[in-house]
């Protein structure tokens, strides 16, 4: 059984499946509403329901508790039982997401190449980070400096925060995070940060470039896409030295199969003997120019080393891309270079 759900403030509309919370319902189908911990206790997905009826399968949610008027609901929990006219906000993408710093635990910790690490962050027991795939947290750590990455995964699996963090020579935390961090290690994080996301209302095209772990907010993305059912053509280009820096080669390959819209070119600069590769090599983002003589009609997303972004920038301009259709997420490891120099003397 189905029911239909209208948000009064936007006259927006959705579906609930049975078994499905409302809130599920609603990020399933794209459609942004403010939560905080998704299991009850923290009221900030309250919505008033203003016709229909619902119920709450698993027993009525603490927050519930602190709501003054009868017809308050919850709505990361509550089940429809007919349909509903309910009044809550939308946030909208570009819009500002809570911004917390919040104390976590590295879940699981394994390597997915060479010199890549997946880490699943854990947050507590009542707290959810709700952000725009693409965007990125920050690590505090205990001597007050800070260290950026993005998020890997999509917002729907929020159950932990995916990171994929490279290992730098040199570098105090990445050194940190491959010698020493073991499961279920403590940590402190920012976020979620930056203006990194998919623009979902757009009627453009997509071409998607990413320089080695910048795959992460594009992976991101992408999840978050197929979730949605996005049905604009998407085209990923994933620039990598040799065949073993590309840790998740797999994932891009298995969407390109079940999604006729989605298409991945993985490119080679300095491919080994052993890769036997037969491939596109040279630098990506001449890879993806060839391929596309004209870019004044697409969305381009770019994530990787600022060398790699500043390029890519400058030649996409010459072959037409618009400026304002450019979104870039260029991260830099020297820093975190910088701070080891600087404590060896």
């Amino acid at each position: 059984m189905t029911f239909q759900v209208r948000i009064e403030n936007s006259q927006h509309h959705f579906t609930v499946e049975s078994g499905e919370t409302i809130l599920d319902a609603a990020l399933h189908q794209g459609i942004s509403l403010p939560y905080g911990c998704r299991n009850g206790a923290c009221g900030s997905c309250v919505a008033t329901l203003l016709a229909g009826r619902v119920q709450y399968p698993h027993g009525e949610p603490d927050a519930l508790a602190d709501q003054d008027a009868s017809d308050q609901i919850i709505i990361c929990q509550a089940h429809p039982q007919s349909d509903l006219v309910i009044s809550t906000r939308e946030i909208e993408a570009g819009q500002s997401t809570t911004v917390k710093i919040l104390p976590c635990r590295a879940e699981h910790i394994k390597h997915l190449s060479h010199d890549v690490m997946q880490i699943h962050l854990k947050l507590p027991d009542t707290e959810r980070l709700q952000f725009f795939a693409g965007q990125y947290i920050e690590f505090i750590l205990k001597d007050g400096r800070r260290r950026a990455f993005s998020i890997a995964n999509a917002p729907h699996h929020d159950e932990h925060l995916e990171l994929h963090v490279r290992h730098v020579p040199g570098g105090s935390f990445t050194g940190h995070v491959f010698d020493e961090m073991k499961d279920r290690a403590l940590l402190r994080i920012e976020g979620p940060l930056g203006s990194f996301y998919l623009r979902e209302q757009s009627p453009r095209p997509i071409l998607m470039m990413a320089g080695g772990t910048g795959f992460a907010p594009l992976k991101g993305m992408l999840e978050h896409a197929f979730y949605i059912g996005f049905d604009r053509p998407i085209h990923l280009f994933w620039g990598v030295r040799s065949k073993r820096d590309l840790y998740m080669d797999d994932l891009p390959r298995q969407w390109q199969e079940q999604h006729p819209d989605f298409e991945y070119t993985p490119v080679l600069s300095e491919p080994q003997a052993q890769d036997q590769w037969q491939h596109a090599t040279g630098l990506v983002h001449e890879i993806l120019m060839a391929r596309y003589p004209d870019l004044s009609d697409f969305n381009i997303y770019m994530s990787g080393p600022p060398p790699m972004i500043e390029a890519a920038t400058r030649a996409f301009d010459r072959q037409g891309a618009q400026a304002d259709h450019m979104y870039s997420d260029a991260f830099e490891f020297a820093s975190d270079v910088l701070d080891k120099i600087k404590q060896n003397g």
